[in-house]
């Protein structure tokens, strides 16, 4: 099987393939106004520059982490670490608050017991229903039905 891989060349000099020198990737949906507005709210809590967050419908996004299926970039936040380590949804927020300087502040809250069962059905059931929590009209054109379809099938 081949896998095709974009390379980056930064400078002259070919760059990491996972996370371009940075610590880790988030991908997150560029199409949700939710998800756009928390992505800046990560770029600012990001002071050590650890983080590139880029939308998932970007160029070259599925070339880069072939191991992300492509609908799961529709389903949930991914994060992806310069090993190619990956975490997605609440996973994904419990990770980001362990490694941010600001996200330490609340990240104990995941050591609560249950509190990680219940931050994945909240996340699940947030995923699902982002479109219709303040995104706009162009949100409510997109066919939730084909985007959830698939996920309601694999569970």
């Amino acid at each position: 099987m081949t896998i095709p891989v974009v390379r980056f060349t930064v400078a002259g000099q070919e760059a990491p393939s996972h996370g371009l020198g940075r610590a880790y990737t988030v991908v997150y949906d560029g199409d949700c106004k939710v998800c756009t507005r928390l992505s800046r709210v990560l770029r600012k809590w990001d002071g050590g520059r650890m983080l590139e967050v880029v939308s998932s419908q970007q160029p070259g996004v599925t070339a880069r982490f072939p191991w992300i299926p492509a609908h799961a970039y529709a389903e949930a936040l991914q994060l992806v670490a310069a090993d190619g380590t990956t975490w997605q949804g609440a996973a994904a927020i419990e990770q980001l608050l362990t490694v941010l300087p600001r996200g330490r502040l609340i990240s104990w809250i995941f050591r609560i017991p249950f509190v990680r069962t219940f931050a994945d059905r909240f996340y699940r059931w947030f995923a699902r229903n982002r479109y219709r929590l303040g995104c706009g009209s162009h949100c409510q054109s997109r066919p939730l039905e084909v985007i959830w379809e698939e996920a309601e099938k694999a569970r």
